[in-house]
């Protein structure tokens, strides 16, 4: 499935895979990683806040993982996370601070084997929009609140 953050808000009824072959002529998706984007944005420690707050506007998305060099997760950080100091930017003229000095430690991620409905059983409270995929410590891709709808929308319809 593509990446809804990196292919714009809107998507076609009849969504097609990278291969172009319609999604509604497959199998219901039942687990995330049939509905997971694979190549999905994320950032490195070492990246500065205003390096990660244009990569998220340009990606359309509310937050990203953050990753060693090895791919694995080690802290996830927000739009909401950087919004004060990019603001704090507009008035001070301050060096911009790196992603690994405001990132969260702890983060919510998702096992590729994930029942659909489980995740979108958590996701009706105030969890994430976004969760990173992790198979053996390692970033394979992400899953977000969109995605989940259209996967239970998919299998309404049959």
């Amino acid at each position: 499935m593509r990446c809804p953050a990196c292919h714009g808000d809107e998507q076609d009824e009849d969504e097609q895979d990278e291969q172009g072959v319609s999604m509604m002529n497959r199998a219901t998706p039942n687990i995330v990683r049939d509905i997971m984007s694979r190549d999905c944005y994320r950032v490195s420690p070492n990246a500065s806040i205003t390096t990660l707050a244009k990569g998220l506007a340009l990606h359309r998305l509310p937050g990203a993982p953050v990753v060693d060099d090895a791919d694995r997760l080690i802290g996830f950080i927000s739009e909401q996370d950087v919004m004060g100091r990019v603001l704090d930017s507009i008035y001070h003229d301050d060096e911009a601070p790196l992603v690994k000095e405001m990132m969260r430690h702890e983060v919510l991620s998702v096992s590729p084997n994930k029942s659909i409905t489980d995740l979108a059983q958590e996701m009706l409270g105030p969890k994430p929009k976004i969760y990173p995929v992790v198979e053996q410590q390692r970033l394979i891709g992400i899953v977000t609140r969109r995605d989940i709808l259209v996967a239970l929308l998919a299998m309404r319809r049959h």
